[in-house]
């Protein structure tokens, strides 16, 4: 999903399968492929945070664009997974905030956008979930403490909800709520500011490279 040339390549024998296989009914697109940084800009390397660009962002964009006359053909919907990370300027996760900051605005104009055409989406805005992510963005595992964490399973049902009552954006959790509602009430700066002196506290939960 980060290489362009992959994407089209495979996209041609995923919608010849869809034809086969399933030829009729809606289609829900989930893209959540994405990966993050820890550390100072450009740590671990620019490579590293390019290919984040490459697989949050444009690669998120491009299958998309290619899939989307499939979806207004058939009806359906769009599952982006943006992050609470959307919300607020995330030192020493630069670049992986501002991805997830598209995803979020991307997600929601495109809704407006595709009003009337029997496609929506749903940006998907958790925070800490149990999966592989922290140990690829260079952290220990349970970097995160368990209680600030939600289950792969949660994160669902609460996507699901969303869609059913018509929603276009969800944030899983009370405490993802709470801590969302909080820093948008901030100025920016000052947002910036507060992330900045949490974030700093994982740095030596960072795994030596």
């Amino acid at each position: 999903m980060s290489r362009a040339a992959e994407i089209e390549r495979v996209v041609p024998d995923l919608l010849a399968f869809l034809a086969q296989r399933m030829p009729a009914g809606r289609v829900m697109l989930i893209n959540n492929s994405g990966f993050g940084a820890y550390g100072h800009f450009p740590e671990p390397n620019l490579e590293h945070q390019l290919e984040m660009l490459d697989l949050n962002v444009r690669g998120l964009v491009d299958f998309t664009a290619k899939l989307l006359p499939l979806l207004k053909a058939r009806g359906g919907v769009i599952i982006n997974v943006a992050s609470t990370a959307a919300f607020q300027p995330t030192a020493f996760m630069a670049t992986y905030g501002a991805s997830k900051a598209f995803v979020l605005h991307w997600s929601l104009a495109l809704n407006e956008e595709l009003r009337g055409t029997g496609v929506s989406t749903l940006a998907l805005c958790p925070g800490a979930t149990a999966t592989e992510f922290f140990r690829r963005a260079g952290l220990q595992q349970g970097s995160v403490a368990d209680s600030l964490s939600m289950g792969c399973e949660d994160v669902v049902m609460a996507a699901y909800r969303a869609l059913a009552a018509g929603r276009t954006q969800v944030v899983p959790g009370w405490k993802n709520k709470l801590s969302v509602f909080l820093v948008t009430k901030l100025s920016k700066p000052l947002a910036a500011r507060l992330a900045a002196m949490v974030l700093s506290r994982f740095r030596l939960k960072k795994v030596k490279r």
